[in-house]
């Protein structure tokens, strides 16, 4: 993989490239090891010409964010022997196989700090990962994954919720790397049947504070919702509903594959058309 495309970079080129083509960036998320090994990568490779960035999962026992499709996703995933180097593997995996669009990690603290952080992050970026998401990682206590991610060029990201303080927005725009995950909604993660409608207030919010992309995740299960949403920020983080069609498909990758693409296809129907 071109190392000019790495990390940071490879993050901040996929949102520039989006706002060149007047669209938010489409981040899907998958499990990875879910419902198998093998059929995670194929979605995966599925998916990924229809989108700008990859949420990968990193299975772990207690996903405090995450609502039951999530859960239950990497439980079956646990159960199934998935690790968290053999996430990284699968990483290193997609990558070989012509996947070459930013891909964050995202998993909770505890699996990092037993696999050891300084180890986590070169095996990371070895593999071909540019970041991480980590949940139940507050900034205030993120200072070492921070600074031993930035060591080797990866960024991690930081939430905000609408219920954040202007001291805890003001803290997290001038930490920003790569995006700002922006939280939707409170809650843990899943389908809802409509935006906040609150959502562009809160994003004008952040955005008075940083020239750093915004991205908003949870909650966000249709094209009309992915469109709605894809007019306010930078980014649209999309991953229940991905599980839910997978569980309802025999051919998975393809079903979610084209489900993806409807995600790309509202997105870019909100782009302005020009003379």
């Amino acid at each position: 993989m071109d190392e000019m495309k790495h990390g940071r970079t490879h993050i901040t080129t996929a949102f520039q490239n989006a706002l060149a083509s007047q669209t938010a960036a489409l981040m899907p998320y998958f499990t990875l090891g879910y419902p198998d090994r093998e059929t995670s990568l194929a979605v995966v490779e599925a998916i990924a010409p229809y989108s700008d960035l990859l949420e990968l999962g990193v299975p772990f026992s207690d996903p405090l964010a995450d609502g039951p499709t999530i859960q239950r996703s990497t439980q079956i995933a646990l159960e199934n022997g998935t690790t968290t180097a053999g996430c990284l593997e699968m990483v290193r995996e997609l990558r070989g196989r012509g996947v070459h669009i930013p891909i964050m990690l995202m998993g909770y603290y505890n699996p990092i700090l037993a696999y050891g952080l300084a180890r986590y992050v070169q095996d990371a970026a070895a593999a071909g990962v540019d970041g991480f998401i980590v949940p139940d990682l507050p900034p205030e206590e993120a200072h070492e994954l921070e600074q031993a991610a930035t060591a080797v060029g990866l960024c991690l990201i930081h939430f905000l919720a609408p219920t954040s303080s202007p001291e805890r927005v003001a803290m997290v725009a001038a930490r920003a790397q790569g995006f700002i995950y922006l939280v939707s909604l409170t809650g843990v993660t899943g389908a809802r049947q409509q935006v906040q409608g609150n959502l562009g207030d809160f994003v004008n919010r952040v955005r008075a504070q940083t020239q750093t992309s915004l991205a908003v995740g949870f909650g966000i299960g249709t094209p009309e919702q992915a469109r709605e949403v894809g007019a306010l920020a930078d980014g649209v983080i999309v991953g229940s509903k991905l599980i839910n069609v997978a569980d309802g498909a025999a051919d998975k990758p393809t079903a979610v594959a084209a489900f993806v693409r409807s995600l790309r296809e509202a997105l870019t129907a909100t782009a302005p058309t020009g003379d």
